[in-house]
């Protein structure tokens, strides 16, 4: 269960308002209450909240929300929208966080997935040839393994599709880009989340 920040605090009332759905992305979706208010406590008694499930018009995603019993402000909500780390570099963490953005949009998702492992793999200095060389490049390097690799491929791939047109390709899914992301996700969380949270595990030790 996710904590949200107190500026992103909704109140707990008959829709939620939040900026974008967590399963679709849509822009000020419409969630609807879709059971009656229901309360829940520890074993002995205490941390009551109360809770509300909301549906999404739009895709139809359930998300679930609670307050403490003292106040409407909205403590927990699952699952959350998605956002990205701050480690990232500028250009990478613009095009994913638009890629995400963009999901019910799936063409332009994945197209802006492989512009973020573009960006990334620019980051870490592999800049010649094109993406399919650098990814490559990154696998013999040691940057990603081969199972990463193959996926960045697919990612790669499934760009091209609707970069140019390709008339035998189908259109990608919301489901796909989702995978997209997912993958996006997995790779900046190895090349740049995962090694800034080492470097300041290692400074914390010098103190």
């Amino acid at each position: 269960m996710i904590t949200l920040k107190k500026d992103a605090m909704p109140n707990l009332e008959d829709s939620l308002k939040l900026k974008r759905c967590p399963h679709c992305s849509v822009d000020n979706p419409n969630l609807l209450t879709v059971t009656q208010e229901f309360k829940t406590s520890s074993d002995n008694g205490s941390n009551l909240k109360l809770w509300r499930a909301y549906s999404c018009r739009r895709c139809g995603g359930v998300v679930t929300a609670s307050c403490l019993s003292n106040s409407r402000e909205v403590v927990n909500i699952y699952p959350e929208p998605e956002s990205v780390n701050e480690v990232l570099p500028s250009k990478v963490k613009s095009y994913l966080q638009q890629a995400i953005d963009s999901a019910f949009a799936p063409a332009g998702s994945v197209m802006l997935c492989a512009s973020a492992v573009d960006a990334m793999l620019k980051e870490k200095g592999l800049t010649e040839g094109s993406l399919y060389t650098r990814i490559g490049k990154a696998s013999t390097e040691g940057l990603m393994t081969k199972e990463m690799a193959t996926w960045a491929h697919q990612v790669r791939l499934e760009a091209n599709d609707q970069r140019h047109s390709d008339s035998e390709s189908t259109l990608p899914t919301v489901e796909d880009a989702k995978r997209s992301i997912e993958f996006t996700q997995t790779l900046a969380e190895f090349l740049f989340v995962l090694p800034s949270k080492v470097t300041i595990g290692i400074e914390a030790t010098k103190h």
